[in-house]
């Protein structure tokens, strides 16, 4: 799969059952992120009311070209009364992992959030067990900041997850973000 081509883009009406299948398959979002089903028109509803773009959310898909191949996010945490940072991650589809979608995805995206925000940190939390989703943050430029304990719930036992965080001053300076 050609990398090159990968983008992202705010989700159209089209993308929705491309979503709903992280909902809805098991064998989409296995091993890490499967936690049960729920509910398949949650999607529709958030996209109706505000195309999944809110001042403390979003969610833009991925593609390579017109093939759909999963989406990332991201959501506000508030630090203080008066900062905030983001939270991140990413969801590709089985056919689209280990082709280094991913990190390009995720390169993209911290790009964009800081072109066109003002936060100074990114962060994303990934299953201590997603080797792959932990090298693709290394080689973002994302640090390793350690391990949270028992901190999901998933297939009947807690798990541990990873940490990890990308500073503004982290990125590479000669990019133009707003290719991104």
């Amino acid at each position: 799969m050609n990398i090159e081509h990968v983008t992202l883009r705010p989700v159209a009406e089209d993308d929705l059952p491309v979503i709903e299948r992280f909902l809805m398959e098991p064998q989409s979002t296995a091993p890490f992120q499967w936690f049960g089903w729920w509910d398949p028109r949650r999607w529709r509803r958030q996209w109706a009311e505000n195309g999944l773009l809110t001042d403390d959310t979003g969610q833009l898909m991925v593609v390579r070209d017109d093939e759909q191949l999963g989406f990332v996010s991201w959501r506000k945490i508030a630090a203080t009364r008066t900062t905030h940072y983001w939270n991140m991650g990413i969801a590709l589809l089985p056919e689209a992992r280990g082709k280094g979608v991913g990190t390009e995805a995720q390169r993209q995206l911290v790009r964009y959030l800081f072109a066109h925000t003002t936060v100074v940190r990114i962060e994303a939390d990934t299953d201590s067990e997603n080797i792959a989703e932990q090298r693709a943050l290394e080689k973002v430029g994302f640090t390793r900041e350690g391990v949270l304990r028992s901190v999901v719930f998933r297939d009947g036992r807690w798990r541990d997850g990873v940490r990890y965080s990308i500073l503004r001053d982290e990125i590479d300076a000669g990019t133009d973000a707003s290719r991104s």
